[in-house]
Formats: structure tokens, sequence, C-alpha cells
């Protein structure tokens, strides 16, 4: 019978394991899935079985622990992205940025297996209090490291998502909710728009601000319209793509046609009478001073081009929207003091509060959800039909406070 083994105190030890005389450390040495020749190492008995029981574990669950031992976090999202056949190429970019500039200096050099949760924890709240970046940032860079881990279990690298529940945690500290913008209510939608068309400086923003209001075309969409997309005939606009804006030196990097957001995204829009009459004014006065000629993607004939001849930077609408704001409540206040009255205050929003509004009007007038639907081109009906709960809930808010005008119970 073979004697068994011993370590330096006389211990047994077991098939695979010994100690080394020279600097006492503990080995064990086995065969891998390859039929190659691997060893661990530890500092103590307890340890090095621990680690056995780990290759054992990983060898029974069938996780390649070689492989996890070597792979980085780099790599594994080298190997995620060039499977992301179906991005598109602004998401696509969005992933190579966000990781490239937050991620892969940090994190991305450690091998897969050695990230645990509370590494990860970590690493979120540094972005957050360190890089100083938005919760919301912080969800789509999530987004993509748990995607890359999720492609890491089923690649049988790693058993475990080390991400996993993270932002629920994030959201919980930091007090995060996503908030939406309310609406515009009818009065400050007038306030506002009838202050843009009486001010000399603004005005030439009213055609864009009725087609926001008359249609909820998202920004990219409307700065991407073509005249060849008005169908001044039959009364339509074709939503057929988007103008993509990227800040920086070169002009003609910062515009990039892309498709809409989603598939659902390409419609035709009916005109109102109020976006009809706004285009066909801004059609006959480029027409009388000269059609703006930037070509953008191989396309030309843009409707929403500034003074320089260039499309109108989101940068640049919502720097007009805050001035507007602020300049319009300024006067609205002295007027409702001059007449003893509550004065109508527009709060600060942005251009997709546009969106939202045009979404909320249509909801109060119409009933037929799928009709919503198609005209915002919403690819998920739930966003339409939270949008429409809120319209109804107001709307029937003031149904009752008029009945309760009327209605005498006893």
């Amino acid at each position: 019978m073979a004697k068994a083994r011993k370590d330096l105190k006389g211990r047994a030890l077991w098939k695979g394991e010994c100690q080394r005389a020279s600097d006492k450390r503990y080995v064990y040495t086995y065969t891998d899935t390859y039929g190659k020749r691997r060893s661990v190492y530890a500092s103590d008995l307890a340890d090095l079985r621990k680690k056995e029981q780990e290759l054992m574990k990983d060898q029974f669950d069938g996780i390649d622990s070689v492989k996890a031992r070597n792979i980085t976090l780099n790599h594994m999202f080298e190997r995620y992205i060039a499977t992301k056949y179906d991005l598109r190429p602004n998401t696509f970019h969005t992933y190579k940025y966000l990781y490239g500039h937050y991620v892969g200096d940090v994190l991305g050099k450690k091998k897969l297996a050695d990230l645990r949760y509370a590494d990860m924890v970590h690493f979120y709240f540094y972005l957050i209090e360190e890089k100083k970046l938005k919760v919301r940032t912080v969800e789509y860079i999530h987004i993509i490291l748990h995607s890359v881990f999720e492609m890491a279990i089923k690649d049988e690298v790693i058993r475990q998502n080390p991400t996993q529940g993270i932002m629920a945690q994030v959201k919980k500290k930091t007090g995060y909710s996503r908030e939406t913008k309310d609406p515009l209510t009818v009065a400050q939608q007038q306030k506002f728009m009838n202050f843009t068309a009486n001010d000399p400086v603004h005005v030439k923003y009213v055609p864009l601000f009725t087609l926001y209001l008359g249609t909820g075309c998202r920004m990219g969409e409307a700065l991407g319209l073509r005249w060849v997309d008005v169908d001044f005939e039959n009364r339509v606009i074709h939503i057929t793509h988007a103008a993509k804006y990227r800040p920086g030196t070169d002009d003609k990097a910062q515009w990039t046609i892309t498709e809409p957001k989603t598939k659902a995204g390409i419609r035709d829009i009916p005109m109102i009478d109020q976006v009809y009459d706004a285009l066909k004014a801004e059609y006959k006065a480029q027409q009388e001073r000269g059609f703006p000629t930037p070509t953008i993607s191989g396309m030309t004939g843009f409707i929403f081009v500034n003074e320089e001849g260039r499309l109108r930077s989101p940068e640049a609408i919502n720097r007009a929207i805050d001035t507007i704001t602020r300049w319009c409540n300024k006067e609205e206040e002295q007027k409702a003091q001059e007449e003893s009255r509550e004065p109508i205050i527009i709060p600060h929003f942005s251009c997709h509060v546009f969106r939202h509004t045009f979404c909320t009007r249509f909801c109060e007038n119409e009933t037929n959800i799928k009709v919503i639907q198609e005209i915002m081109g919403h690819a998920n009906i739930s966003i339409t039909m939270d949008i429409y709960a809120k319209a109804t809930e107001e709307k029937k808010k003031q149904a009752l406070d008029e009945l309760s005008k009327n209605l005498k119970i006893f």
C-alpha cells in the first residue's frame, strides 16, 4: 500500500497535493479539460483545499477555470461588442465610448474571475462620487457591463454575474427615481408660443416649435426633415430618418443621418392646420431668400437651418427655449402684478417636453390608443398608456371640478 504523502507538520496530503521545502508553499497539480497539467498555490493547506473545491465545482458546472483566470474584462467586452450586429450605429458608438472612457482603464485589465459583487458596487459609486456621473449615465454603463458578464456566463467562463442587483442598491442609496418632466399646460404652451411669435430675436423658431407641438416629433426627427419629406398636397409629413448631432470642432463631422429611434419611428404624420400654415410660410420665405444647401450623409434640402447655413444644434434650441422662458416669465410677472392676478409661470424645460406636451394634448382628445401610438412612433404601447393614463386622470379631475359647480347632492 502506497505511503500517504505528508506536509512539514505531519498532516496527510491528498492526491495531487504537495508542500515545497524551499518556501513551504502548498501546491495542487491537476489536469485541465485540454489535457494540460496545471497547478494552483496557497500559503496554507486550508486555502489550497478551498481552491481545490472551487476547481472541482467549476469542472462539475462546466466552467472553464483556465479561461476565467486569463480572460480580462477588456477582452470579454471586445468579444461582446463584436457580436452586436443588431446595434444601431449610434448605440454601438455610445457603448464603445462609455466603456472606453469610464471602464477600460479602471477595471478592464482585471481578470473576470477576480471581479466580485463588492468590487462592482465600489466601482459604480466611484463613478458617481469621484467621476461625478449622473445615476442615469451609470445605468447605461451598467447595461453594458451586465451584458458582458452575461456573455461570460454563457461562454462558461464565470458562474455568476457580479453586477446582478447593483443598480437597485445604487438607486436606493442615492434616492434616484427616473422622473418624467411634466408637459406644459394649455395656458403655458400658448403663453410661450405667443411670446416667441412676438419676439423679434426668437420669432425664427416659430416654425420649428409649431412642428414640435403639432406633430410630437422627436428632436432629431424634426431637424432631419427635408422639404421632400413634406407632402403639402396630401398634408402629410413622412418620418423616415433623423439627424444625429455630435459636438466637435469639425463641422462636417457634427451631423449624421440615422434611422429613427425605433422601427415604429418610421411613420406618416398628418399635418394639422397650424403646422401646415407654418411650413407653408417657411417654404415661401426660403423661396424668396434662397434655399440653404447643407449636405449631410448625402442628403440636402433640410428645412430647419440657421443663419450660417447649418442645421440648428440641440444646444442652440435648448438655449433659445431657456431664454424665451426667462424673458416670458419676467414679462408675465409684471403684467400679473399690474392686473392683480396670479401669473402663468412657464417651468424650465428642454425641447423634449414639446413632444411630451403634444402627446398629452393628443391623449386628452383621442381615445384610440393605437392611433396615438402610431403617430408618436412609440415602439411599446406601455409608454403611450402611461401618458394616456396621466392625461385622462387630469381630464377626470377637471370634469369633476366642473360637475361640483352645478351638482347639488342635498
